[in-house]
């Protein structure tokens, strides 16, 4: 009996050496790829460009982060209110796309060191009597759902004094609702708003949007990882420090949002 027992147990043991390791970093070394999830809408940080092709400051920093490990970078659109679903189901390896890193999220997912500095504001329509956040009681007040922005929302006092709070799948969506005078305002990304506002000015000649002076509230970007791909969140900080120190993040920041501070 002892014996049958000893030969278990050292079965047991050889199982569990040749099993390989959880961290998605081997898997994707071992395929040569890793799939980012993103926000397709999510201009200037991951969009569709006029032809169709994704781009932006984020995808440039993955594709760049790939390289630099030995792989590819594939990109996979996915639904922002289920993203953080996708990625612990493992149909994503990570979400690169403008992430805020806050204690919601932490508590179901890792993030990489914060690359990006970021503010929360409130978007109007050029000729609005809006003037403040005390403004927008009694007011429809649109924000996109699964984001920072929603969370934010839902906590700060407007969410009582507005008339509705009304829920999109893409901030693109909420901005085209808010030019047709359906909604008074949306809380944004601040890099997303300015963005989509400097390109609506350019086509029309004139501003559509205006975005309140006082940041609604401040946060930082991370690279969102499983909470057990902890080689891989190394490799990713290792990767992305590197490129600070020789130059080229800035080089990729400065192609997207010219001289502004990250």
């Amino acid at each position: 009996m002892k014996k049958i027992v000893l030969i278990f147990l050292a079965t047991i043991a050889l199982l569990g050496c040749g099993k390989k390791s959880t961290d998605s970093y081997d898997k994707i070394k071992e395929q040569g790829k890793f799939i980012v999830g993103l926000d397709d809408t999510f201009a200037p940080m991951g969009f569709r460009d006029e032809s169709g092709e994704i781009v932006g400051f984020d995808i440039d920093l993955a594709k760049e982060v790939a390289s630099r490990m030995g792989v590819e970078a594939e990109f996979s659109p996915r639904e922002w209110s289920s993203i953080v679903f996708e990625l612990k189901s493992g149909n994503i390896d990570m979400v690169w796309n403008g992430m805020t890193i806050t204690p919601e999220r932490q508590e179901q997912i890792a993030f990489s060191e914060p690359y990006f500095a970021n503010d929360q504001i409130i978007m109007t329509l050029a000729d609005s009597p809006i003037q403040t956040a005390e403004d927008l009681k009694g007011k429809i007040i649109g924000v996109q759902l699964g984001s920072s922005s929603y969370t934010l929302v839902m906590k700060n006092p407007i969410s009582e004094s507005a008339s509705e709070i009304k829920k999109y799948a893409t901030n693109a969506e909420a901005l085209m609702d808010l030019e047709a005078k359906r909604i008074d305002a949306v809380v944004m990304d601040v890099i997303v708003g300015e963005y989509y506002a400097a390109k609506k000015e350019a086509r029309e000649g004139k501003d559509i949007f205006k975005s309140l002076d006082k940041a609604l509230g401040k946060e930082d970007f991370g690279v969102g990882l499983r909470k057990e791909d902890k080689k891989l969140k190394k490799e990713i900080d290792k990767i992305l420090d590197e490129m600070k120190k020789d130059g080229t993040f800035d080089t990729i920041h400065d192609k997207w949002f010219g001289g502004k501070e990250a």
